[in-house]
């Protein structure tokens, strides 16, 4: 590794390095019930879980937190920066109500159709790496 992966890796603590780049990509998702209904318990939510976490290793997106609350479900998802929060809060859904509709069918249309994504991100990081650019020997023997 090269001495800027392994400052970013020692900042952030969670980072993946690819042949082109270290990234620490992660994507908050929230999505509801459909008109909040407490439809997510019991074998209904562990269900949801299982299927999360198998579409997660498919697309080889890392599983952070999974939050699931009788109206509505949470997510933090580490993904590589090709994905966007796009696909991944919709391939969610949709895996997920293509899953439970048949397995459950007394239960309601799962999900409403808007979800919410959102970044998490690493600010505090680049401000201490950024805060730390002129500290590095090998800088100032280049300065000209």
């Amino acid at each position: 590794m090269t001495e800027v992966v392994r400052i970013v890796a020692r900042v952030t603590g969670q980072v993946q390095v690819s042949a082109g780049g270290v990234y620490g990509l992660g994507y908050h998702v929230a999505w509801c019930s459909k008109y909040r209904w407490p439809v997510l318990a019991g074998r209904v939510a562990a269900r949801c879980r299982d299927l999360i976490r198998a579409q997660a290793s498919e697309y080889n997106w890392r599983i952070v937190v999974v939050e699931i609350m009788p109206d509505h479900m949470r997510l933090l998802v580490k993904a590589h920066p090709s994905g966007s929060p796009f696909p991944i809060g919709s391939q969610f859904k949709e895996l997920t109500s293509r899953w439970l509709r048949p397995e459950f069918p007394r239960r309601p249309t799962p999900w409403s159709r808007s979800y919410s994504a959102a970044t998490v991100g690493a600010a505090e990081t680049v401000r201490r790496y950024s805060g730390t650019q002129n500290e590095r020997l090998w800088r100032e023997g280049r300065a000209r």
